[in-house]
């Protein structure tokens, strides 16, 4: 019998993620398969839920809702940071995706969403946030914990 995705799970899969608008944002349909194990916490609840109980050789589709992707922006997450803190070097655009170091010193990206010559304001909030995606994926190995 074949072997049912569950909590411990690891899987190899190929996926592709869209916006609820049908905009691609990632897909490994044309390369490499991706490999997780389920309830590690690298994936979204809703993402690993909707992959529970499948097994080798499935394809499904499913709609993700913004609560259990990468939920709904939070304003504090929108910071004024100082013109001065970054290097004279630094060509500010909006958009421009900026790399600060947090409190354990992990790397934490932010997109620019605007600056003056006092001050950058800094969106650090997940890009997916705000929106409900389409998950389709392919399960190509499951190997039980």
């Amino acid at each position: 019998m074949a072997a049912v995705i569950e909590k411990g799970s690891k899987v190899t899969l190929h996926f592709s993620l869209k916006l609820e608008d049908g905009v691609l944002v990632d897909s490994t349909l044309e390369g490499k398969p991706a490999s997780l194990v389920i309830g590690d916490g690298n994936l979204p609840e809703g993402f690993e839920e909707s992959l529970i109980g499948m097994s080798v050789g499935e394809d499904r589709v499913a709609t993700i809702p913004t609560e259990k992707a990468f939920g709904m922006p939070n304003p504090n997450n929108v910071q004024r940071i100082p013109r001065g803190s970054f290097t004279i070097e630094t060509e500010l655009e909006e958009g421009l995706v900026v790399f600060f170091a947090d409190a354990a010193n992990n790397e934490l990206p932010g997109v620019v969403r605007s600056f003056d010559d006092e001050v950058v304001e800094v969106d650090f909030n997940h890009p997916l946030a705000g929106h409900s995606l389409l998950f389709e994926v392919q399960i190509i190995d499951v190997q039980s914990s």
